[in-house]
C-alpha cells in the first residue's frame, strides 16, 4: 500500500476503453472506490458469491485502506480511484463514497468500460443525475446497479404480484414512515474523530471535490452525513430508499412538486441536515406519497402503505400485506407475501446480470427519479418553500 506521502496524480482514464464479455462461470474481478464502513458490507456481500475476487480498492484515507487490506490481504491499493480504472483486468467497480462524490467516481467508472454497483443515493444534484445519465448513454451495454437493495428482496416480488392484480382500485395516497431512536448521548450518525485523522492520512481536496473549498477539519471528513455540502440528510440515507421501492414497482414519475419542512429538533452538534421531516410529493398520476421521519422515538418503525379505493398494500421491511377495503371488496380477504429474502440479493442480482447481461433490480432510471425527488425535498427544506418540477426543461423551480 502506498503512503499519503507517495501519492501521485494520474493522467486520468482513457475514455470509451474496451469492456471484456464475462462467462456465465467465469471469475468476476472487482474494485472498490470507497471502502468504508458501508462499502466493506457491499464487499463482503459480493466476495460471498462464487467465482468473485477483489483486484483493486482505493480510498483517501490511509486507514481505510488498511482495513481492507485485512479483508483482502495482498490486495492492491492506492489514494487515487483513477489507478483502479487503468487496470485492463478490472471488470465492475463498487462505489461507496459520500454522496457529493458519486458523480465523479460513476462517470470515471462508466468511461473506463467498468460495470458499476452505485451505492445510494445515486446522484447528489440535478445537474449531477444528468452528467450520469449521460455517461449511461455512452456506455449502454454496460451493468449498472444502484444501490436500493430492497429492490431485491422478496417483497418486492410479492407486491408486483399484488399489484398485477389490479384489485388496488384508484390509488390515490403512499404514507411511508421511517423512525429511530438511540441512547442518550449517542447521536444518530457521529462518528469519534481519531487521532490519525489528520490532513496526512487523508486526501482533503478529493474529499471535497466539486464542493466549497474549506480547511480541512477532520469532523467534516468523518461526519459528512450532517454537512449540506456532501449530504442530503436523511431524505438521501433512508427516504431514498423507501421511494425506489414504489417507483421500480408502479413506475412512478419525478415528482411535479415537493415540500420539507422539519429541524433540528433534537441533535444540537453542529449538524446542519434535520433529525426530525415531513415530505409531501405531489405526483402527476394524482398519488400524494407522504413521508414522515425522526431520530427521537422509534415507536412508529418503518412501514409504507399505498392506500387505494378497493385495497391497501402494507409493507413493513419484512412482508407486504395485502388488506382488501371491505366497503368495496365486502368477500375479499388479507394476504401475506410469503417470498424469502435472500441476504446479499442485490449484490448477487448486480453480478448476476454481468454474466448475464439482463437489466438489474435498480436500473439506472430508478436511480434518476429518485436521485431527483430527493433532492426537490432538500431543496425545499433549505428554501423554505414548494419546489416544482418541469419535465419539460428536466429543471425545478420554486
Amino acid at each position: 500500500m502506498g503512503t499519503r506521502r507517495s501519492f501521485l496524480a494520474s493522467g486520468g482514464v482513457t475514455a470509451f476503453a474496451a469492456q471484456r464479455a464475462i462467462g456465465a462461470n467465469e471469475r468476476i474481478r472487482l474494485g472498490i472506490i470507497g471502502p468504508g464502513a458501508r462499502g466493506q458490507e457491499l464487499l463482503k456481500d459480493a466476495l460471498a458469491q462464487p467465482n468473485v475476487e477483489l483486484g483493486y480498492a482505493t480510498d483517501i484515507y490511509t486507514a481505510r485502506l488498511r482495513e481492507v487490506e485485512t479483508i483482502v490481504p495482498g490486495v492492491k491499493t492506492a489514494f487515487d480511484y483513477r489507478r483502479l480504472l487503468e487496470e485492463k483486468n478490472i471488470d465492475a467497480v463498487l462505489i461507496a463514497t459520500p454522496q457529493h462524490l458519486h458523480c465523479e467516481h460513476f462517470t470515471a467508472t462508466l468511461d473506463a468500460g467498468k460495470h458499476c454497483y452505485q451505492e445510494k443515493t445515486m446522484a447528489f444534484t440535478v445537474a449531477h443525475a444528468k452528467r450520469m445519465r449521460e455517461a449511461r448513454r455512452r456506455q449502454p451495454k454496460l451493468t449498472v446497479q444502484i444501490g436500493h437493495q430492497s429492490c431485491s428482496f422478496g417483497q418486492a416480488r410479492d407486491a408486483a404480484a399484488f399489484l398485477a392484480r389490479n384489485s388496488m382500485g384508484k390509488v390515490t395516497m403512499i404514507e411511508a414512515n421511517m423512525y429511530r431512536n438511540t441512547p442518550h448521548g449517542k447521536p444518530q450518525w457521529s462518528r469519534p474523530v481519531k487521532g490519525d485523522m489528520t490532513a496526512e492520512n487523508i486526501l482533503w481536496k478529493s474529499f471535497l471535490g466539486e464542493a466549497p473549498n474549506v480547511p480541512f477539519d477532520a469532523n467534516r471528513y468523518i461526519n459528512w452525513r450532517f454537512f449540506w455540502d456532501y449530504s442530503g440528510g436523511n431524505v438521501y440515507e433512508n427516504m431514498c430508499h423507501q421511494l425506489s421501492f414504489w417507483y421500480k414497482l408502479m413506475n412512478l414519475k419525478i415528482p411535479a412538486a415537493v415540500t420539507m419542512r422539519g429541524g433540528v429538533y433534537l441533535w444540537k452538534d453542529g449538524r446542519e441536515v434535520p433529525d426530525t421531516m415531513n415530505v409531501t410529493m405531489e405526483h402527476s398520476e394524482e398519488i400524494l406519497f407522504s413521508w414522515n421521519s425522526g431520530f427521537g422515538n422509534d415507536h412508529l418503525g418503518f412501514s409504507e402503505a399505498v392506500l387505494g379505493t378497493d385495497a391497501t398494500l402494507f409493507h413493513n421491511g419484512r412482508t407486504v400485506r395485502l388488506i382488501p377495503q371491505k366497503v368495496n371488496q365486502p368477500n375479499g380477504v388479507e394476504e401475506v407475501g410469503a417470498t424469502p429474502s435472500e441476504r446479499g440479493a442485490h449484490m448477487k442480482n448486480f453480478l448476476d446480470s454481468i454474466r448475464g447481461g439482463q437489466e438489474t433490480n435498480c436500473p439506472f432510471d430508478v436511480g434518476f427519479r429518485v436521485s431527483i425527488a430527493c433532492r426537490m425535498a432538500v431543496d425545499s427544506y433549505r428554501l423554505g418553500k414548494t419546489v416544482k418540477w418541469d419535465a419539460v426543461k428536466e429543471e425545478t423551480y420554486s
